[in-house]
């Protein structure tokens, strides 16, 4: 019976649908998911994580605009694990909600520091599991981070991946509703990757769209992506809505989104994900104006 558990977990590990027989092998990538599992928990106890800055760049004016909240564990024995590692082991084992209070907390710190230190206002953004995104009590959550850290709402962007936004419609609407209504800023990261109804994007009050990186990767290789990608920007303009495109790693397809009239975009063209300090040099040598420190 321990085997084939074994065998059931590596079948959900392997994206379910999928029937797996048991190896002895198994046995040691269990092991060592149970124990990553453990330290996770230390990890949040003593909160060993670490926000990385990816950012935004407004594409008519090439300056930072925003930048994306991306988590990194330092791990005590193991070093810089990244989060591919542990953040299916947090969802899997409910510790991501835990996780993702923390995450969102710790950006919202670090721009009202900035901000304190006289950078004008940006958007930050933060990346919401489906788990944590289903949770009642995260509208509550969030408004008393925005109390606790002293920023203003609209400076705050929550990504909800496409598949999430789409599975359960209503509730959906009604989670975000209650987001916007504290003028939080709201985005469907990973679009055109699900199943969308266009009936369903409309009544979500999202401002931005997310141009998945797979569709950015390939403007320049295929046909095909280079109209989804046109054709999404489009799309969004038409319901009001801004664009963003991740992933943007070459001149060219930088070049391509701006002829699209493409809002923002994010990628390792323009910069990699950076450290607080670094993240905090970066916008300064690239912000339209600054505010005086107070």
């Amino acid at each position: 019976m321990k085997n084939a558990d074994t065998a059931m977990y590596h079948a959900k590990s392997q994206g379910r649908n999928n029937y797996q027989f048991f190896k002895k092998e198994m046995h040691s990538n269990a092991y060592e998911r149970l124990a990553l599992e453990n330290d996770l928990r230390l990890a949040i106890e003593r909160n060993e994580f670490i926000l990385y800055y990816q950012p935004q760049i407004e594409a008519t004016s090439g300056m930072v605009v925003g930048v994306e909240a991306l988590v990194r564990w330092q791990h005590p024995e193991r070093g810089l694990i990244m989060p591919d590692t542990f953040i299916p082991v947090a969802e899997e084992s409910g510790l991501i909600i835990q996780m993702g209070t923390i995450i969102v907390e710790t950006a919202c710190r670090q721009l009202a520091a900035w901000m304190a230190e006289g950078m004008s206002p940006l958007r930050i953004t933060v990346n919401l599991s489906t788990k944590q995104f289903r949770q009642s009590t995260l509208p509550d959550t969030v408004a008393d981070i925005i109390a606790r850290t002293g920023i203003e709402a609209r400076l705050l962007e929550l990504e909800i991946r496409e598949t999430a936004a789409m599975e359960h419609p209503e509730e959906t609407i009604r989670q975000l509703k209650r987001l916007n209504e504290m003028r939080v800023q709201l985005s469907i990261d990973n679009f055109g990757t699900g199943y969308s109804s266009l009936g369903n994007l409309i009544r979500f009050p999202v401002s931005r769209l997310k141009i998945d990186r797979s569709f950015v990767s390939k403007i320049e290789m295929y046909a095909d992506d280079s109209a989804i990608v046109a054709a999404t920007i489009s799309l969004a303009h038409t319901l009001g809505k801004e664009v963003i495109a991740e992933g943007v790693e070459t001149e060219a397809q930088s070049t391509f989104l701006i002829h699209q009239k493409c809002d923002h975009m994010q990628g390792h063209f323009f910069s990699i994900p950076l450290e607080a300090d670094k993240a905090a040099e970066f916008i300064w040598n690239n912000q339209l104006y600054h505010e005086t420190a107070p």
